[in-house]
């Protein structure tokens, strides 16, 4: 199994005859729209395709992708429902989940949780690898900006929301989490707090651009905590294999 850094909070995830596509905002490429890892290798793949999207907003959501099932024969779209509350897609388009939802077939099995923004965040069960994309899930508090108060109920949901998630799974081999400087002097709080609470082989940050050499500088304190903090250095890279 592979997993691809695609953009922002993309990734990709190649199993045997499987591929799942998360949170699709743009390719990899800065040449082309259709250039890059998803158009020029993914979308070329024999196997089942899953695209999961989180949430609505573009950062997250590109209706580009509801045009690939034209060219993949066997390709399985599971959103968020607000997805399709805001007419981003229809409901024939996908299946529609919200939190505490579950989707399963023959190949994997998705459980909805929640997010501290608004959408969902994905725990994957894929041939006995289980991975976690937490879409906008994280402890959105601006340190440098917030009052105590709303600092205070930011962690409160978000800590909330780790609990139901450990009470479902106590580790993970592969977690995709925000890592985002725009928080400012405590950017890295939601990703230390989440190793703190769950123990992760392999973590990811996302949701960091343009800010990716300073999103990085929480690897080696992510490494205290003994996961392997897996340091992008570009889009369209294969950063782990397991």
């Amino acid at each position: 199994m592979k997993l691809d850094y695609i953009y922002h909070s993309g990734f990709a995830i190649e199993a045997d005859g499987i591929t799942v596509i998360i949170d699709y905002y743009k390719d990899s490429s800065e040449e082309a729209p259709d250039r890059g890892i998803v158009h020029d290798h993914l979308l070329k793949k024999p196997g089942t395709l899953y695209v999961l999207s989180s949430h609505f907003p573009p950062d997250h959501f590109n209706r580009d992708i509801l045009s690939w099932k034209e060219q993949w024969p066997d390709i399985r779209y599971i959103f968020s429902k607000d997805i399709l509350k805001h007419r981003r897609a229809t409901a024939e388009d996908a299946v529609y989940i919200n939190k505490g939802d579950v989707y399963e077939d023959e190949n994997i099995r998705i459980e909805a949780f929640g997010s501290t923004d608004v959408g969902i965040s994905f725990l994957i069960d894929l041939q006995g690898v289980r991975l976690f994309h937490a879409g906008d899930l994280n402890n959105w508090h601006w340190a440098d900006e917030s009052t105590p108060q709303e600092i205070k109920k930011r962690e409160g949901d978000f800590l909330a929301i780790l609990n139901n998630i450990r009470k479902e799974c106590t580790a993970f081999d592969l977690v995709m989490f925000p890592v985002d400087p725009r928080l400012g002097s405590d950017f890295a709080r939601g990703a230390r707090q989440w190793l703190q609470y769950i123990p992760t082989r392999y973590f990811a940050p996302m949701h960091f651009p343009p800010a990716r050499e300073r999103a990085m500088t929480f690897g080696p304190e992510a490494e205290r905590m003994q996961t392997r903090f897996l340091y992008i250095q570009e889009e369209g890279e294969a950063i782990a294999r397991f």
